[in-house]
């Protein structure tokens, strides 16, 4: 890799990672008492999937370890916004699914965080966000790819 590519790889990185510190603070202030951004985002995936998940596929798409998901399901489960049932054909097994209860809390979450987020787009422009979004996405998919 050239100097000059290896000077807009930590450049690129930089600005990836401070935007990234930047977004959870913000987003994290704005959820709704108690919610933390990992609730949210494990709500939001499986609202968005209609379907259980065992801990470890969820633990696999979060990029966590198992411990971290488990203690994140736990909390979850606690308030009530996840169901967690045995897998009747493999009893080590569980099935994680969003309750109508959390299903709630993930859209109050959303209405909280819409006008934070969309603040930034309108600010920088929707078509210019349209844009960068197919390289961020194949940005994520190669780090995904190296792991």
């Amino acid at each position: 890799m050239s100097e000059k590519t290896e000077d807009i790889a930590v450049a690129l990185f930089g600005e990836l990672f401070m935007a990234d510190q930047l977004a959870r603070n913000r987003v994290s202030k704005v959820l709704p008492k108690g919610m933390e951004l990992s609730h949210f985002s494990v709500l939001n995936h499986l609202a968005g999937i209609s379907e259980e998940r065992t801990p470890a596929q969820l633990a696999r798409s979060f990029h966590v370890t198992r411990g971290a998901m488990t203690n994140t399901l736990t909390k979850l489960e606690w308030a009530g916004h996840i169901h967690i049932r045995p897998d009747w054909d493999d009893a080590r097994r569980k099935f994680i699914g969003i309750s109508p209860s959390g299903r709630a809390a993930r859209d109050l979450a959303v209405q909280a965080i819409a006008p934070l987020i969309g603040e930034v787009v309108q600010a920088l422009g929707a078509e210019r966000v349209r844009l960068v979004l197919p390289i961020l996405r194949e940005m994520r998919t190669r780090l995904e790819g190296e792991n």
